[in-house]
């Protein structure tokens, strides 16, 4: 793997332990101030992964796959970023400290507004890390260095575009509830 990879999985792996450790503190022992600020510091890993990615494109290294998914990861994690908080605390009240609602499944139109929502944020997600990928080809302007970069921006338009095929689909066809399982 290369250092741009391995610097993803220790930025995903960050990202996780400081929101681990935000919740942890803000909730079990009840620092709301501190918890804050390590949720706060997500974004900060996001800087450095854009700083190192971008500092080794422009210092002459051949795009590569793992820059490609660089891109992808600052985008989802600036566009998702909040909502993957509000995800992970959630669940962490519920299933950790026992308290507060259990989180609910949707379905019929609630779950396709909501699935619609995440597909929006799919597209901002795009336009965010895309438009990175863009402004990088354009920066190295050298179609054999980005020829990776091109690849993942094509791929991810194509994700893109069928995540928000399926959304849609939803207030077509609605998911419907399940039907409790007699013990």
């Amino acid at each position: 793997m290369t250092a741009i990879a391995w610097l993803i999985v220790a930025v995903e792996i960050g990202f996780w332990v400081f929101i681990v450790s935000g919740l942890a503190v803000r909730y079990i022992l009840g620092k709301k101030r501190a918890g804050f600020w390590l949720l706060a510091m997500t974004p900060v890993l996001d800087l450095i992964l854009l700083i190192a990615t971008t500092h080794d494109l422009m210092n002459g290294a051949t795009a590569s796959q793992a820059h490609g998914i660089a891109a992808i990861y600052l985008g989802v994690s600036l566009a998702y970023g909040r909502r993957m908080i509000r995800w992970a605390d959630e669940r962490f009240r519920y299933y950790i400290l026992k308290k507060g609602p259990k989180p609910a499944k949707m379905h019929g139109f609630a779950h396709a507004r909501e699935s619609l929502k995440g597909s929006l944020l799919h597209a901002a997600a795009w336009i965010l890390g895309g438009g990175y990928l863009a402004a990088m080809i354009a920066l190295v302007g050298n179609p054999g260095r980005t020829e990776a970069l091109e690849q993942i921006l094509k791929v991810w338009t194509l994700v893109a575009a069928l995540d928000l095929a399926i959304s849609l689909s939803y207030f077509i066809w609605p998911r419907k509830p399940k039907k409790d399982v007699p013990s």
